[in-house]
């Protein structure tokens, strides 16, 4: 049986623009709490700010921040890509289809209602685990490249699910010119198990620079965004050099 495109009603294969479907029901998993909370104040966002605005993702503006959030999610052979390496040039490929074809609203809307069920994404578990982070730092991608922003108060439990995934640093900074360890400077909340570390080493050579700042901004700036975190770097004047301009080239 032939698939049908939602935009033009022609026959198209599985992962053609029917991929990004039309208005529908929100049916993922809404006890997924963090994840389904950014993801929402980042479409609420997106819807107010329009396609043309600016973000922190260099030369991207929204409208292809919203193209790059639905082809994650709803297209995981251009997915593949998304972090270079072969499959980066039919990752771009697919995004600038995307993004011309699609209307803007569209994009927003389909980010908002969730990945497919038929998906990784879509596993139960599966939205909180890997999207907190992602939604998290593009909702502030749009949000700190506008004129005025201020930080914003967050849920007191989103913290610590981001301290929690913050381990993944240590991929992120396996090259780092210096090491590089992760002090919090918030309180953070106790658990069962105790209260949680205020350390994280993500680079365990010497000498060390030590990052310090609350989760939500230490996150922001292992992932590149070190122009608008708000952290404290101490260390050598050299190493926090080596340091900054290593993370700039990120």
């Amino acid at each position: 049986m032939a698939h049908r495109s939602g935009l033009t009603g022609r026959p198209c294969s599985p992962w053609a623009l029917c991929a990004v479907p039309a208005r529908r029901r929100v049916t993922y998993d809404h006890r997924m709490r963090y994840a389904r909370d950014e993801r929402a104040a980042l479409c609420a966002l997106l819807d107010e700010t329009g396609p043309a605005a600016p973000t922190l993702c260099e030369g991207w503006t929204t409208l292809d921040l919203a193209s790059h959030l639905v082809l994650r999610e709803h297209r995981p052979d251009a997915g593949a890509g998304m972090l270079g390496g072969p499959l980066a040039g039919h990752t771009r490929r697919a995004q600038r289809k995307l993004t011309s074809r699609t209307p803007y609203p569209r994009l927003v809307e389909t980010i908002r209602n969730g990945p497919p069920r038929l998906s990784l994404f879509g596993l139960p578990g599966m939205d909180e685990r890997a999207n907190v982070v992602e939604f998290f730092v593009h909702h502030e991608d749009v949000r700190r490249a506008q004129p005025g922003w201020q930080p914003r108060e967050i849920d007191p439990g989103l913290p610590e699910a981001l301290w929690q995934r913050l381990r993944m640093a240590r991929l992120i900074l396996r090259k780092a010119p210096v090491g590089v360890e992760f002090v919090r400077s918030d309180e953070p909340t106790a658990t069962r198990s105790g209260t949680p570390s205020i350390r994280l080493t993500a680079n365990a050579r010497t000498p060390v620079v030590t990052v310090t700042g609350p989760p939500a901004e230490l996150t922001l700036w292992a992932l590149g965004r070190t122009a608008v975190a708000q952290v404290r770097l101490d260390g050598s004047e050299a190493d926090v050099g080596a340091l900054s301009a290593a993370r700039r080239h990120f």
